[in-house]
């Protein structure tokens, strides 16, 4: 029976990706034997191949699989020999002349101590000459830099630049001949090309324009949805993507690619152009978008994948789609083979070929039961987008969204014309500026709209789930995904299935942190889980308010422990330094709940974190206070009295010294007295001991992540007995201490750490405080 399908260049795609995979992580040996293999046997399924169709289709296969294979042993073998590889493996300093081929990519994750991840950028570049060891190497090959964002922001694709760093080998899985660790600025820059430096400029003009006329959260969306540039998108905003499954939306893909040549089809079409000059049209549009956002392989790779969606939805020619998107798999993985470990490659592949395969007869299925036509469609390609993505995202993620589909169908109507505006708008800004606003003022509430749907979204309890990450938990969720359309062929099933997601919406989700012991009820207490930080929450006795002492290194996971207790309301939320660890989270809150005040100690370094601090919490109307010994706070369950720093102290401190200079808050709850000590070391330490304050506390929070900077004496006048220890898993500074941990245990005190236990919660005990963790996050533990 004919699926109405040419599968025939599938499995050739397949193979190829194979073959790929084999040359980047296995190497060109490995794949230098693969093909050969394939070569060899070539010949024995000739003669078959005249009058057999098998025989034909595995020849192809075995000649292209075996060609990517010969072409990675190659490439392979070049970069493995390359003589700056070989400095790479040796730690060499170089001198380098190359040419970028992105521009610099400021990088996103968490930051720790003194230094934010953003201070670093990371840039593409295509090598042309090298000086290792007094000896001038003139090989080709690329080349990644990791250099100081502020000394290199201004560059573009397209410019040579001399650079002089420290070679390190480049990460497995690459054909990268060696990464460069760069601390200063560029030297001999060379100007761009013409067509790149007017790309920027249009870039940049649009990021301008968007800036003027819209809000934040718009002004960020717009250059996201047209080229996606999401430098200018508020952290909160991004976050909300993220957890909506909305992130798509704000990367340059087939699907931003198939609107632009759509429109310019349409308006052709309307003027009466025939079909030449409708490809033309479309073609050129293709083209000049590849060149707005850059040529980059993953904007080629959307390039690709929009011209096969358009060939789907907009064309029409659904049986040709499937042979032009293995065609396009084959030919980019030939020009581009660093994509086949690419997530996002995975992604746009499975995306398309969902949008090619299953949208069409889905949507047709629901025009067939009265569903209005271009309501199906909105329906059916979110839906069929999700589903076959939902196991690679699962396998990255570890997590499964049941908001994500709803999003995208509340998102879908507004994502054109947005995108189309955005283009018309950068097209037009350096023409005429007050037109390029216009534009802009058109997609405000497009752009609002989006912004609306993430933050409900993501705000959904219960709106997605753990899940088995890796190769395992994503092929689980395939077979699952398959076995289940499969099914659903059968009315009687269909409608199980319905019935069973009305369950799952109307009583599982609302149930789900009920059944799981997760908040427990009375906590006073709650040392959250935020990797290699501390992000610490205090119950103050009125319903859905806290206060949050630290905010952990990343946006999300401070809020993501708060929103699982239910905080609506933060009176006040203390930053005891301005260490990443403990303040790169505040954004994140500042978006999400409401916050009286964020109370800073006398010491402001590191000045940037300043800066981010009081930038942030104007933008949120938030008043920025100061906090130092003496002072106290109260709130009907919750009474925090300030220890240290000293102001006096503080003066004399330096930006070295920021540990030193926390805020120390005794805070008496109705689980007993509870000392938190931010990051001080020995010094404060030893001042507090001095100072003759009565330091003893049923709970201690462990200075510093429980670090070997911790004296016997400071634990012994606290005489704890709970120490929560705040530390990321597997971290690489070695805490806690296993001595600080032997000093508590042989004290009497019980040792939690966050990176086993959890959240860990603190709620009054019959014999003093006891806790609770959220260790498993289906089932909280009670000790």
């Amino acid at each position: 029976m004919s699926t109405g399908f040419d599968l025939r260049l599938a499995p050739t795609a397949v193979a190829v990706w194979a073959a790929t995979l084999i040359g980047l992580l296995a190497g060109w040996l490995v794949a230098a034997v693969a093909a050969v293999f394939a070569l060899l046997v070539v010949p024995l399924v000739w003669p078959a191949s005249r009058n057999r169709a098998w025989a034909r289709a595995t020849l192809v296969v075995l000649l292209l699989a075996g060609v990517a294979a010969a072409g990675m042993a190659v490439r392979g073998h070049h970069a493995e020999h390359h003589p700056v590889r070989q400095a790479a493996h040796h730690g060499e300093r170089l001198t380098a002349r190359v040419t970028l081929t992105s521009a610099p990519i400021p990088l996103r994750g968490p930051s720790f101590g003194a230094q934010r991840a953003q201070d670093r950028a990371l840039v593409r570049t295509e090598l042309e000459t090298a000086v290792v060891v007094g000896r001038h190497v003139r090989a080709g090959g690329s080349v990644v830099l990791l250099v100081p964002t502020d000394r290199w922001r201004d560059l573009i694709a397209g410019q040579s630049v001399t650079v002089r760093g420290k070679a390190a080998p480049p990460r497995s899985g690459e054909l990268t001949i060696a990464a460069l660790q760069v601390f200063g600025a560029p030297t001999d820059v060379a100007a761009p090309p013409g067509w790149q430096r007017t790309a920027a400029d249009l870039r940049e003009g649009l990021r301008r324009t968007a800036a003027a006329e819209l809000s934040p959260a718009a002004a960020g969306l717009l250059p996201g949805l047209v080229i996606g540039d999401t430098r200018a998108l508020p952290p909160e905003v991004a976050q909300d993507f993220e957890t909506a499954g909305l992130t798509h939306l704000m990367a340059v893909s087939g699907a931003n690619l198939a609107i632009v040549c759509g429109t310019v089809l349409l308006v052709l079409h309307l003027i009466g152009a025939g079909p030449v000059l409708s490809v033309l049209g479309a073609g050129a549009a293709l083209v000049g978008f590849v060149v707005l956002a850059g040529p980059e392989p993953s904007v080629l790779r959307a390039a690709a994948m929009g011209a096969v969606t358009l060939l789907a939805l907009v064309l029409g020619r659904r049986r040709s789609a499937l042979p032009v998107l293995s065609a396009s798999v084959i030919g980019l993985l030939l020009l581009l083979p660093e994509l086949a470990t690419s997530a996002g490659f995975a992604l746009s592949v499975a995306a398309t070929a969902g949008l090619v395969v299953l949208a069409p007869a889905w949507a047709a299925a629901l025009r067939d039961r009265g569903v209005p036509v271009g309501v199906a469609e909105a329906i059916a390609v979110p839906l069929a987008a999700h589903v076959v993505t939902a196991p690679l995202v699962a396998a990255l993620s570890g997590t499964v969204s049941l908001v994500a589909v709803p999003a995208n169908l509340l998102a879908g109507p507004v994502v054109a014309p947005a995108t189309v505006l955005g283009v018309l708008a950068t097209v037009v800004a350096p023409l005429s500026g007050w037109l390029a606003g216009a534009f802009c003022w058109l997609a405000a509430p497009e752009l609002e709209w989006l912004a609306l749907v993430a933050d409900r979204a993501a705000a959904v309890p219960g709106g997605s789930f753990e899940w088995l990450p890796g190769t395992a938990g994503g092929l689980l969720l395939a077979a699952l995904v398959v076995v289940g359309l499969f099914v659903l062929r059968g009315k009687r099933f269909r409608v199980l299935a319905a019935v069973a997601l009305l369950v799952v919406v109307l009583v599982l989700v609302p149930v789900r942190s009920a059944v799981s012991g997760w908040p427990v009820p009375g906590w006073s207490m709650v040392a959250c889980d935020v990797g290699q930080g501390d992000g610490l929450v205090l119950a103050t006795g009125r319903p859905e308010e806290a206060v949050v002492v630290d905010t952990g290194p990343d946006l999300e996971r401070s809020a993501a422990c708060l929103d699982r207790l239910g905080v609506r309301r933060i009176p006040l939320a203390v930053l005891t330094h301005l260490h990443a660890d403990h303040v790169s989270g505040l954004t994140g809150l500042l978006g999400r709940f409401s916050v009286g005040a964020v109370a800073v100690g006398p010491l402001r370094e590191p000045a940037w974190a300043m800066r981010e601090v009081v930038r942030d919490a104007r933008a949120h109307r938030v008043p920025v206070v100061p906090m130092q010994a003496g002072q106290r706070a109260s709130w009907p369950g919750l009474v925090l009295d300030v220890l240290a720093p000293d102001p006096a102290l503080a003066r004399t401190q330096t930006a070295e010294d920021a540990n030193d200079a926390s805020i120390v808050l005794l805070a008496t709850t109705p689980a007993g007295r509870v000392l938190l000590t931010g990051d001080i070391e020995l010094p404060a330490q030893g001042e507090l001991v001095a100072s003759g304050l009565d330091l003893r506390a049923d709970v201690l929070k462990v200075p510093h992540h429980g670090s070997r900077y911790t004296t016997p004496r400071f634990l012994n006048a606290v005489r704890p007995g709970t120490a929560l220890i705040s530390v990321g898993d597997g971290n690489s500074y070695g805490h806690p201490s296993p001595f600080v941990v032997d000093v508590l245990t042989r004290a009497g005190a019980k040792v939690l750490r966050t990176d086993q236990e959890g959240d860990i919660a603190i709620m009054p005990g019959p014999n003093g405080p006891r806790h609770v963790s959220r260790g498993d996050p289906l089932r909280a533990v009670d000790r």
